[in-house]
């Protein structure tokens, strides 16, 4: 690993950043906050963040860290340039917010004038937010080759990186060579074997790494309490089913050719991935849809309601999985239907199980993902009191009784049925409100201190995600061999396992 690139330069900011050089020479200083004014935090004491992908979610947290005293964005990255071509879940809500941030309520975005987006936008928010607070203009470096910032922009501590699904796993190997601490949306990766391999830099460095979605999980403490107290008898079933996808997918690749939008970096874009023709079908929000650049609705949503149930019931290394999925049929020039053969892109809905070992005193259990609308059949408990599943939920249900939640990512969990008095008496007080993500990110880095949400306990969530891709692109029940992570029974599907890189873009060469 080659992660003492920027060591030296980087061991200094951590003295200065944790408030260690004074001391260690024995200089008496006069407080900060006399020198600058309550609140104020000197630059050398300033974690120094790039921010990377300022489309409209990366544009959307941004405020969140611009808000943080201790933290400074030096550099933004995007391939794009312009804001052209983006989409929203509304047509004006991020320009608000953002004119409120800036505080400048007649601001526009530039490009096609519609939704936000692209490095140029970025890069106003930042110098707009700082020069605000601080009464002095401010620079922000723009790229859009996070290689290249990552060797030009020597005052780099840490990194934001909130790109497409498939370039997260080569920017982080990236950012971990370079010695630069990680905050990362999810996944880790959209391939299997290349999670792993980030997953162990991650390991065997000294950096501190953040895993977004983690902030968003809630608490397995009253259920686990619950299920090992016998109240639902031995667990059998976690089922959890969602509503997504909330983004256009499509069945067939496009055939036209439209133009490529101006100061778009499509070679960046792709990264990684084989080369092929600009569409925007490809980008900014409908990117989850395909398999080569998403990791569909597990890897999108998954991750903020399953990894604290892996964590809390020790589920890895699941033996086998099992795909159910919707498909697409259309009509050929001569008026006969035909089923669309399809592995590039997700299906619009699926459910898939996977079949997870023993393990102490757990039981084998069985873990089943929906999406699409898809939902469990209802218990007769539910049906009893002439109610229906919710659009999104998590359910656990074991030889005796039920365990549902409320909600898609384990809030207000309640018993459905199994021992309610036993249930009563293991009730125990679990309210709790995570703290802010990238707040406790920072803090970590002027700390030097590790995270819960860590990429080191990301392999299990990781592995499974990129396990349903594998098992939903081959249409085949796969049996899956975890210590060699290889999938033993369909081996044409190990291709799914792993990426195969353009030239210069493999882990080794990034």
């Amino acid at each position: 690993m080659k992660n003492q690139k920027k060591s030296g330069r980087s061991i200094d900011r951590r003295k200065f950043i944790g408030g260690m050089t004074s001391a260690a020479v024995g200089l008496t200083v006069v407080p900060r906050h006399v020198l600058g004014g309550y609140g104020f935090v000197p630059p050398s004491d300033k974690v120094n963040i790039a921010y990377i992908g300022t489309g409209t979610q990366g544009l959307r947290e941004m405020p969140d860290l611009l808000e943080i005293p201790e933290a400074q964005i030096v550099a933004v990255c995007d391939p794009q340039k312009e804001a052209i071509g983006y989409y929203d879940w509304s047509p004006q809500g991020l320009l608000n917010s953002l004119r409120k941030t800036m505080g400048n309520p007649n601001w526009m975005p530039g490009g096609d004038g519609t939704i936000p987006g692209g490095r140029d936008c970025g890069q106003q928010v930042v110098e707009a937010y700082y020069s605000k607070q601080t009464g002095k203009k401010y620079q922000c470096a723009a790229y859009a080759d996070f290689r290249e910032m990552f060797e030009k922009q020597k005052d780099i501590d840490a990194v934001k990186i909130m790109a497409t699904d498939h370039l997260h796993g080569v920017m982080a190997a990236s950012a971990l060579k370079h010695g630069i601490h990680i905050t990362m949306h999810k996944p880790i990766s959209n391939r299997l074997h290349e999670g792993f391999d980030v997953i162990e830099m991650a390991k065997k460095s000294d950096l501190i790494t953040h895993f977004i979605p983690w902030e968003s999980n809630g608490s397995m403490k009253q259920v686990l309490a619950w299920i090992n107290g016998g109240v639902i008898g031995k667990l059998k079933e976690v089922h959890n089913w969602s509503n997504r996808p909330v983004w256009p997918q499509y069945a067939t690749i496009p055939k036209d050719k439209p133009a490529l939008p101006p100061g778009f970096d499509w070679d960046l874009w792709l990264g990684p991935e084989a080369d092929r023709d600009y569409h925007p079908q490809y980008t900014n929000m409908v990117f989850r849809g395909w398999y080569d650049f998403g990791g569909g609705a597990m890897a999108d949503m998954g991750h903020y309601s399953l990894w604290t149930v892996f964590r809390g019931l020790e589920l890895e290394n699941p033996y086998f999985i099992e795909p159910n999925f919707s498909h697409v049929c259309d009509l050929r020039e001569n008026r006969t239907a035909y089923q669309i053969q399809n592995d590039y892109s997700f299906p619009y809905a699926s459910k898939v199980r996977f079949k997870f070992p023993a393990k102490g005193s757990r039981p084998p259990v069985d873990l089943i993902w929906y999406d699409g609308g898809m939902r469990p059949p209802v218990p007769d408990d539910v049906l009893e009191q002439d109610k229906e599943l919710g659009r999104e939920g998590m359910m656990f249900v074991g030889e005796k009784g039920i365990i549902m939640s409320t909600e898609f990512n384990l809030r207000e969990p309640y018993v459905l049925s199994g021992d309610k008095k036993l249930a009563e008496d293991l009730k125990i007080d679990d309210t709790y409100e995570r703290a802010s993500g990238i707040k406790r990110f920072i803090d970590g880095v002027r700390n030097n201190t590790q995270l819960e949400g860590s990429f080191s306990y990301a392999w299990p969530i990781t592995e499974a995600v990129n396990l349903y891709a594998a098992a939903l692109r081959s249409g085949k029940n796969l049996k899956y061999d975890a210590s060699k992570k290889e999938i033993t029974n369909v081996p044409d599907a190990n291709k799914y396992l792993k990426r195969t890189y353009r030239k210069g873009w493999s882990l080794e060469e990034i």
